[in-house]
């Protein structure tokens, strides 16, 4: 089951590819950059789990 679920994402960005470009982008600064974390805790353990959790919880925004 994926956590978060796609809907909850959805709601945050409304295009799938931006919600995958986001993510990829945030993934590789997490592993650059452990310590920038923007939620207290994580449920996943793997960057990109982890930058689809920052973005379903609306920490990270598209700029427009």
């Amino acid at each position: 089951m994926l956590y978060p679920p796609l809907d909850k994402i959805k709601d945050n960005v409304n295009s799938k590819y931006l919600v995958v470009t986001l993510a990829a982008k945030r993934a590789r600064e997490l592993q650059d950059n452990p310590d920038s974390n923007l939620l207290e805790r994580y449920v996943s353990y793997k960057p990109v789990g982890q930058a689809l959790e920052e973005v379903a919880a609306g920490r990270i925004h598209v700029e427009e």
